[in-house]
């Protein structure tokens, strides 16, 4: 396991960025129980020991979301410091999957309509992850 700069564990995240036909994104609520309950992020979760990005992907889309992506490109990687972790993400778009997404860990789940993004303090998604505005500033870049 590596360290931060400030001595912390990293702790590495894959991270999907569902692409609904060049039009939306799809967004989870952190479930109660969980750092930041309540709070709006994309999908997936920790790399564990042994596993590849797109295999801890997969994975994790599977078991929080229920779909099983067909393909999957990194196109950011960013780092956090949670009070709870130091985590590094590592950002996937994803554009084709089988099955349709549901919260299987108790969170709702939302499609963001990518036009609003620009203004995304005045959506209904609110509040939004301290780590996924930067992801939400990149997309507005790419797509």
């Amino acid at each position: 396991m590596s360290l931060s700069a400030s001595g912390r564990p990293v702790v590495e995240v894959a991270v999907g960025v569902l692409l609904k036909d060049n039009e939306s994104i799809l967004l989870g609520q952190r479930p109660e129980g969980k750092p930041y309950a309540g709070y709006w992020e994309f999908p997936g979760g920790k790399i564990e020991s042994g596993e590849t990005l797109f295999d801890a992907l997969y994975r994790e889309l599977q078991e929080e979301i229920n779909v099983r992506i067909q393909d999957a490109k990194e196109f950011l990687t960013i780092e956090h410091d949670y009070p709870h972790a130091y985590v590094r993400l590592h950002i996937c778009l994803v554009k084709a999957w089988d099955g349709q997404p549901q919260g299987l860990e108790n969170q709702a789940i939302a499609w963001l309509d990518l036009k609003e993004i620009s203004n995304i303090e005045n959506s209904k998604l609110q509040p939004i992850l301290p780590a996924t505005v930067p992801i939400l500033e990149k997309l507005q870049e790419i797509l």
